[in-house]
């Protein structure tokens, strides 16, 4: 096995659903969009039921969708707002399981238009790809 199934699994098209943290101790999102104007909203959920904003400390960064320098952003609670930034037009963050409020298990991010790529990480068991379960509700 190499990275996927062992050390994370991905979902490549992750705006807009839901995405089980149940054997995974961490999730990453990926967001691109060429003119850099990229909104993120996030949420939480129990089995895709019951969303509530996640307000929780996510520590954005933003880089150049060609390579780079990733640059720390300033906190923004459940939306992340890239802004008009043309040479960061790229930008990731990581929710841990353990900042879910109780009950939930599934994180929710929407972008307003470009690409969003999410890959759970910290897999809490090792699979085969063909055998990992389902990454969205």
């Amino acid at each position: 096995m190499k990275g996927l199934g062992r050390v994370y699994n991905v979902v490549p098209a992750a705006s807009g659903v839901h995405i089980p943290l149940k054997g995974a101790n961490a999730i990453s999102f990926f967001t691109y969009e060429d003119d850099g104007t990229t909104i993120a909203t996030i949420k939480s959920s129990i089995d895709g039921a019951s969303e509530a904003a996640l307000d929780c400390d996510v520590y954005p960064h933003k880089g150049p969708g060609i390579g780079g320098t990733w640059t720390a952003m300033a906190e923004q609670d459940d939306t992340l707002a890239l802004g008009t930034d043309a040479t960061n037009d790229a930008m990731v963050f990581t929710i841990d399981a353990s900042q879910l409020p109780d009950g939930h298990n599934c994180v929710e991010v929407t972008v307003d238009g470009g690409i969003c790529i999410a890959l759970t990480h910290d897999l809490a068991v090792q699979r085969k790809p063909s055998n990992l379960a389902s990454s969205v509700v």
